[in-house]
């Protein structure tokens, strides 16, 4: 029997723009799958929620590399999801913090319910 494609990429995101390569390498591969006609979920943990409150997503990590304010639009232009560990925003005082319209608060069992058993997971 023939199995179900693999509709699904997750991508755990650790750092933010403290590592703002890791942060652009990240939204390259999510926008990469967008392209593909996968799902995309974005989980935002440690300094990576940060990127969920509108201004953030912005610079250019390195010489020639797209600025990440554009790759961010794509991404969220794609139908892609920024979900933010609810811990993380919790311990940086941001629960009440504005959030970007494609992010949301989902910690590590609905990231796990929605991955099931076909998700591509990466992680930066």
């Amino acid at each position: 029997m023939e199995s179900a494609p693999n509709n699904k990429a997750l991508v755990n995101l650790a750092t933010g723009l403290e590592d703002a390569e890791r942060v652009l390498v990240a939204f390259l591969v999510a926008t990469a799958a967008l392209s593909q006609g996968k799902q995309v979920v974005i989980w935002a943990t440690k300094e990576a929620v940060r990127l969920g409150l509108p201004g953030e997503a912005t610079g250019v990590a390195c010489n020639g590399c797209p600025p990440l304010d554009r790759l961010f639009e794509q991404f969220a232009d794609g139908g892609g999801e920024l979900w933010l560990c609810p811990i993380c925003i919790d311990a940086r005082n941001l629960g009440d913090a504005e959030k970007v319209p494609n992010a949301k608060i989902a910690g590590a069992t609905p990231v796990w319910e929605w991955a099931g058993n076909d998700a591509t997971v990466f992680s930066y």
